[in-house]
């Protein structure tokens, strides 16, 4: 992205004229002016040297009597979705750009970058083509707070030559990297959510909820300060269309009140005599304490808002649609004050989920949580999947916990009572499950008439075993078989050679007491346990899903020392407990 565009070049100009204007304005420049009829090409050594000269030359320093333009040079193929803004003013609440971008489309990702210059500058990433182009032709130029707004196009080297991007990139983080509070664009107030609020509505009414040229929406986004993302394209055919809503839980609340009443207004004025009632998506994650212990918590928002409130059914989810349908029947302002309930909720489990996860998640390296499936993306245009693609950069065969992909056998103890959920339906939810984890997943048969607790057999990489396992942990929770305020915890055995127990346990029991401090898990390596036909000896971890977890990837880090240590002298008999790949 160094190299740049020279526009508005007289025909006298010549290379030596702009070794002189780059020389006087101190930017370096790695190579010779290519200068053309009109315009010129040169390359800088960074990106730094290159947004000087942007920020420095265009639209400010003359030569044989044209102000020159300098922007990035972009070839034609890479002109896709990604533009940079420049000169925007120094003071800009992020929710004023938010809403000013999203009239043009969803953005994907807006990030600031660091200049030396008072305003500041964003690159901002639109989720196809045409509503990048929308945006450069409406905002270049454009006047905000006495300051002409600059966009150019920025090149997308993951720009496909023709069509659509196959699948979503993104994950639950659907606003880019935090971005930084200097220079000006103070920093993003930490109120947003990161949870946005879906919602599906009637699709007869998506038109009134636009308006003329878009002037409703605007408007919505204006006065509630929240960026709305209408999936039109989704479901082409469907009765309903989701709508993804991005601000504070209060400016989220209000957007939804604005969508609900001109619904209704709709409804009066063509005489659409059905009831409309609020609709609210929420990943299947969540909505377990949503409902609460025999249905307590909803039963709760119910009374207190004098609404009608149903869940759509577990049988009604697929892999890529992990989502359930919270039904709302009521008056307007009865559903709103349900809405922001059932919201609260919601976020607070996400909220809990989030910190246990940010805990955690430093301590598994390489750990890729956009590739898990455990929170709702909200990503415009992917609706409501939970995309299992690899993240961009990851190469099949190559897992995201860092380059070892070896298959792992990890034995999850359930109780006895919760198999029947496990195995769903004509076993659908096993099958979906491991299909969704990609892993194998059977169930053990049972040791004895009065079994309290039955073995499921785990087989998968760690990223599948992470992804099975706490879709296991949350369905045991959510079908209640844990109290609302208690965490589901397990027991899960994986094995070891013999030879390397002593090891997992360290001199004087040092290394597996030093794991329970860092995990807050239980691990025992049960003394004088014969070994198995393959040499083998359990290692047994209980605790709670990170805990859990945790447990098991420095487990495996200390077997794989042991491996690389052995490696160069094998020892006759002793079989690594996975297999190698060459």
């Amino acid at each position: 992205m160094n190299k740049l565009y020279i526009g508005n070049v007289s025909a006298e100009a010549s290379e030596e004229d702009f070794e002189t204007i780059f020389e006087q304005w101190k930017i370096p420049h790695s190579g010779p002016f290519l200068v053309k009829t009109g315009y010129a090409f040169v390359d800088c050594p960074d990106e730094k040297a290159a947004m000087k000269a942007i920020d420095v030359l265009s639209g400010k320093v003359e030569l044989h009597g044209k102000v020159l333009e300098v922007e990035h040079s972009v070839p034609k193929r890479q002109r896709s979705c990604k533009l940079q803004i420049r000169n925007i003013p120094p003071h800009m609440q992020w929710e004023v750009l938010d809403s000013m971008l999203a009239q043009y489309g969803a953005v994907e990702s807006c990030e600031q970058v660091n200049t030396d210059t008072e305003t500041a500058v964003v690159n901002v990433r639109y989720a196809a083509k045409d509503q990048a182009r929308l945006a450069m032709e409406k905002l270049n130029g454009s006047m905000m707070e006495n300051y002409a707004l600059k966009v150019s196009y920025i090149p997308d080297e993951t720009a496909a030559p023709e069509g659509p991007s196959p699948g979503g990139r993104r994950g639950f983080n659907a606003r880019g990297p935090p971005r930084s509070s200097s220079p000006g664009l103070g920093a993003r107030p930490k109120v947003q959510s990161d949870i946005p609020l879906r919602v599906l509505v009637p699709t007869q009414f998506v038109g009134a909820i636009i308006g003329k040229e878009g002037a409703t929406i605007r408007n919505i986004t204006k006065q509630t300060h929240s960026k709305i993302d209408i999936h039109r394209k989704e479901n082409a055919g469907a009765a309903e269309k989701p709508i993804t809503i991005h601000s504070t839980p209060e400016g989220c609340s209000n957007a939804c009140r604005t969508i609900m009443e001109i619904m209704q207004k709709e409804a009066l004025d063509t005489k659409f005599t059905e009831e409309i009632p609020l609709k609210i998506l929420a990943h299947n994650n969540f909505v377990g304490r949503l409902i609460g212990k025999e249905g307590r918590n909803l039963k709760k928002i119910e009374q207190d808002t004098g609404t009608k409130i149903t869940i759509s059914p577990l049988q009604d989810l697929t892999l890529y649609n992990p989502e359930r349908t919270i039904t709302i029947k009521g008056a307007i302002e009865a559903c709103a004050s349900a809405e922001e309930e059932v919201m609260k909720k919601i976020r607070e489990s996400y909220e809990s989920d989030m910190a246990a996860m940010n805990l955690q998640s430093n301590l598994i390296p390489g750990l890729n949580l956009n590739a898990l499936g455990l929170f709702p993306s909200g990503t415009p245009g992917m609706g409501p999947s939970m995309s299992s693609v690899p993240p961009p950069g990851a190469h099949a065969g190559c897992s995201s916990f860092g380059g070892h992909p070896e298959s792992e056998t990890v034995h999850l103890f359930i109780p006895a009572l919760a198999v029947g959920a496990i195995i769903g339906k004509q076993g659908q939810h096993i099958k979906q499950l491991s299909h969704f984890a990609g892993a194998s997943i059977k169930i053990a048969p049972a040791e004895g008439m009065d079994a309290k607790q039955r073995m499921v057999i785990i087989v998968g990489p760690p990223e599948a075993q992470f992804k099975a396992q706490c879709r296991i942990f949350g369905k045991l929770k959510e079908e209640n078989f844990f109290g609302p305020k208690e965490e589901v915890k397990l027991e899960a055995h994986i094995k070891v050679p013999s030879f390397a127990a002593g090891r997992v346990i360290g001199k004087g029991g040092k290394t597996v007491n030093e794991l329970q401090n860092l995990t807050c898990a239980e691990v025992v390596v049960p003394r004088d346990q014969t070994p198995d036909e393959n040499d083998q000896v359990i290692v047994k971890i209980s605790g709670h899903f990170f805990a859990c977890q945790l447990a098991q990837r420095k487990i495996q880090e200390i077997l794989a020392q042991v491996r690389r240590q052995q490696q160069p002298k094998p020892t006759s008999g002793a079989q690594p407990p996975l297999p190698r790949r060459k």
